[in-house]
């Protein structure tokens, strides 16, 4: 059963142009439906899991107030996690029996940390957080391992059946996916009075790469999630991130239809729409926010979930035909900070995050 829109817990995913209560609704009990009975939330049913889209699906469900399911999730995360604090990049249904990518990406076992410190702030529950500190605290020490001399961090470890090696590249969007992650794992250090000074300095060093140093991460300026991830990832603010924003507004944004994925393709999706308004949000910029989210209603199917992305040219279908749970996840997430969720804000705002500390190597 799910919670009733018009409860004190949802009335924040009432947004005007992008959800109704009874849409709001419907969009919960669709990604209530795509999780398994053991936790685990993929794409779709049949397709596969992967740790970080799982991580925000959760966090869409504790933004509706069904922290019941949002717990589920991480005890699976808990139940699954490998020796060296990794997860696999991906599992065929959410089976952890059947891993599909036995290689480990970073960010993608960082973001346990957001999901953990999300789940806390809007739950309060202190003994999840003492349980899942050690989940934590070994995901994060595995990603640190892969961190380089600049601050940038590799994007993966290679499977265990190649031998295992890391990989020293670096890409900008899961380096600043990374850095959201430590300022929340520092701040659930902080709540447990465990304090992790080396967290500080990688935090810092890596806000110093994102913001700095391009030079140093693959080149991948054609994705939109290079453009904006590191001002949602809390590394570029102020001015910078106005800036950064207005540069290539016109090569991704595509009026009245959402945010390119990549040039030159003609095609929206609908997780960058959402990521870029969350980003907007963050920067203050709440009225473009919402523009954005309205302007991907032509996405939402029957049922209440959400198409991945729509090609406008040609043959001007959706594509892929799939309807993904955290495509569904990333809207209630940005419609709940834009809605006032206490979590939510206080997640993504950054405001009460821990900043890091820069090393001397660091410095301009």
């Amino acid at each position: 059963m799910t919670t009733s829109p018009r409860t004190p817990r949802t009335e924040h995913l009432i947004l005007p142009g992008v959800l109704t209560a009874e849409q709001a609704a419907e969009t919960v009990a669709g990604v209530l439906a795509v999780q398994r009975a053991d936790g685990a939330i993929p794409w779709f049913r049949g397709h596969h899991l992967d740790p970080w889209d799982h991580t925000e699906a959760a966090m869409a469900l504790d933004a509706a107030g069904e922290h019941e399911a949002a717990a589920r999730a991480y005890e699976w995360l808990l139940r699954h996690q490998n020796e060296d604090g990794s997860w696999y990049a991906a599992y065929q249904d959410g089976d952890a029996s059947r891993p599909t990518d036995l290689g480990r990406e970073t960010n993608f076992c960082a973001y346990v940390a957001v999901g953990v410190w999300h789940h806390h702030l809007a739950t309060g529950d202190e003994p999840f957080l003492d349980r899942m500190w050690p989940v934590v605290r070994a995901a994060i020490e595995f990603v640190l391992r892969l961190q380089q001399p600049g601050g940038q961090i590799g994007w993966k470890r290679e499977s265990p059946d190649e031998g295992g090696a890391p990989v020293r590249d670096a890409l900008l969007t899961g380096s600043s996916s990374i850095h959201h992650a430590l300022r929340c794992a520092l701040a659930i250090a902080d709540a447990l009075e465990e304090p992790q000074p080396d967290w500080e300095l990688a935090a810092g060093a890596l806000a110093h790469a994102i913001g700095r140093h391009p030079e140093r991460f693959l080149d991948k300026g054609r994705y939109s999630m290079d453009w904006y991830y590191p001002v949602l990832g809390g590394a570029v603010t102020g001015a910078e991130a106005t800036a950064r924003i207005a540069e290539r507004w016109d090569d991704f944004v595509v009026p009245g239809l959402g945010v390119r994925c990549v040039l030159p393709n003609p095609w929206v999706t609908g997780g960058e729409s959402c990521e870029l308004a969350l980003a907007l949000w963050v920067m203050g910029e709440s009225d473009r926010a919402l523009e954005v989210l309205q302007s991907i209603g032509h996405l939402r199917a029957d049922g209440g979930m959400y198409w991945t992305g729509y090609v406008f040219e040609g043959n001007r279908a959706h594509w892929p035909e799939e309807l993904t749970s955290w495509t569904a996840g990333s809207l209630l997430l940005a419609v709940a900070a834009l809605g006032g969720d206490e979590a939510t804000t206080a997640v993504f705002g950054g405001e009460r995050l821990p900043r890091g500390l820069a090393p001397d190597c660091c410095t301009p």
